[in-house]
């Protein structure tokens, strides 16, 4: 396949916001996408924020750090990033308190440098808590959600 289709290719995943494209021509086949090969997840007992400084009132959090149990599943930001609840503005949240969620699915979006990141879930179960707000900016293993 020639490196001008290719690129152009890139282009039209990026305008158009997709999170993957692959196209066959015969024998050749290309896939592009924004996604990393796996979400990562990892467990955590508790999640603290560092001391906000005394100028500035602390964010407030959708649900409080004891809310989340230690035997929660708990996702983290696998990408410094802006979070994203649902796939368009005004659109339903990708998941809620109380929803089931199956090994795959997707939690959230997270933008990072101009480009949308769809967060799965590694683990099945019952959305317990939303750490994270909708538009906030999350760090590098900072925690999104709780399974239970």
């Amino acid at each position: 396949m020639d490196i001008r289709k290719v690129k152009k290719l890139i282009e039209l995943l990026e305008e158009s916001g997709i999170a993957e494209l692959e196209i066959r021509e015969g024998e050749e086949a290309v896939r592009i996408s924004r996604m990393p090969t796996g979400a990562v997840a990892a467990q955590v007992q508790a999640y603290v924020a560092p001391p906000a400084p005394q100028a500035a009132p602390a964010p407030a959090a959708p649900a409080p750090a004891e809310a989340v149990k230690s035997s929660d599943h708990v996702v983290q930001a696998p990408m410094v990033g802006t979070f994203y609840s649902a796939p368009a503005p005004g659109a339903k949240p990708f998941v809620q308190i109380g929803d089931e969620v199956k090994v795959g699915q997707v939690l959230c979006i997270i933008e990072a440098m101009k480009m949308m990141n769809q967060i799965e879930s590694e683990r099945a179960g019952r959305i317990t808590s939303v750490l994270v707000q909708n538009g906030d900016p999350v760090e590098f293993g900072q925690p999104l959600f709780s399974i239970g």
